[in-house]
């Protein structure tokens, strides 16, 4: 199956020319594609004339030079007194949620074979670097989660890079949150107006395919994000499987010049579960491995790198089913609470701050 493609140049030419909010009839059908796909398949592939291919490829050229560097090296990036919220987060330190989580495995156990997730037996063997990106309160009640970033020594384009790339992905996410809102039959700033200074961060991964380059090595294992929405630039290895609202399982293929939106814990908070957080995972598998050998054979970096950025509602928000939502069959499993209590809450279920796993 393939998810359906959003361009969103009509939107933003139509938004630009129509402030006032008034919206035509076939951008509001846009809009409906948005909330629809989200609600149905927790994902959606984008186009957005602001992001360029170019753009991705800058960013994965010097988060490959990053990680190509030594284990001593990259950890003189650590922060685990932070945890992890800010700088590097080592391979075999993040938890996959289906390893620890015994209502995640019953679930698993219940899937037919062929829609089972991959079962991981250890820790993520995945290098994390975590950046944030945007605008910080200045007064707000988790200083923790809005700690300041860490630059590793001699990338000298590292902060310009990070905040670009960063910047842009974040304006996506917030037209497609704006779309989402409009399919949703809210008004267009319901979820724009609670990301505001929000602890947005641009987390890429790191995996060694050298090292780890074997068919079935799982290097994200089955979870969700708790963020808001999570966007995700076109990786130079395949391997992400997404599982959608009827338990089918789909390998994911990203388009060039296309971005990957998938939805997350906040989202499914706000919509009173209306929209569940999409479940995914990481995996080497055959087209993986097509991909390896191309690589080799051209002398390119052996490191899938994902250019991930965690889009969050703002920390000192409060959490709870919006508009229509609150009426909802499932709304009451959906209580208020902070952002910032409900990511720390969600961190310490899996025992570890700092993953979005």
């Amino acid at each position: 199956m393939d998810l359906p493609v959003v361009d969103l140049a009509q939107y933003l030419e139509v938004s630009i020319k129509n402030s006032d909010g008034d919206l035509a009839t076939e951008v509001r059908e846009l809009c409906s594609l948005v909330s629809r796909s989200l609600r149905d398949t927790g994902a959606l592939l984008v186009k957005d004339p602001r992001c360029s291919t170019a753009d991705n490829d800058r960013f994965l050229d010097m988060m490959e030079r990053y990680f190509e560097k030594s284990d001593e090296f990259k950890r003189k990036q650590e922060r685990p007194e932070l945890h992890y919220q800010v700088g590097v987060t080592p391979e075999g330190v993040e938890v996959p949620r289906s390893l620890i989580d015994e209502h995640l495995q019953m679930k698993i156990r219940k899937m037919s074979p062929e829609s089972q997730p991959s079962i991981p037996t250890t820790k993520d063997p995945k290098w994390r670097y975590m950046w944030r990106v945007g605008p910080r309160p200045e007064n707000t009640r988790f200083k923790e989660l809005n700690a300041e970033p860490v630059i590793p020594e001699g990338f000298l384009d590292w902060k310009e890079t990070m905040d670009s790339w960063g910047s842009k992905m974040i304006s996506t996410i917030e037209v497609v949150a704006e779309m989402a809102a409009v399919g949703f039959n809210l008004p267009k700033d319901s979820f724009t107006s609670l990301m505001k200074q929000g602890p947005h961060l641009l987390g890429p991964t790191g995996s060694s395919l050298r090292r780890h380059g074997f068919e079935g090595i799982v290097f994200a294992g089955y979870h969700y994000d708790l963020n808001f929405l999570t966007i995700h630039g076109r990786s130079r290895f395949p391997g992400l499987n997404i599982w959608l609202s009827n338990g089918q399982k789909v390998e994911v293929k990203v388009p060039i010049g296309c971005l990957l939106i998938q939805s997350g814990k906040q989202l499914e908070w706000l919509t009173g579960g209306e929209c569940l957080a999409g479940m995914h995972e990481v995996v080497v598998t055959n087209r993986t491995l097509n991909a390896i050998e191309i690589a080799r054979q051209q002398n390119h970096s052996l490191w899938r790198v994902s250019s991930t950025l965690f889009a969050h509602i703002a920390s000192d928000m409060v959490l709870r089913p919006l508009g229509h939502f609150a009426e909802g069959p499932h709304a009451s499993r959906y209580p208020s609470i902070y952002a910032g209590d409900f990511v720390e809450q969600e961190l310490s279920a899996i025992n570890l701050k700092g993953s979005n796993s």
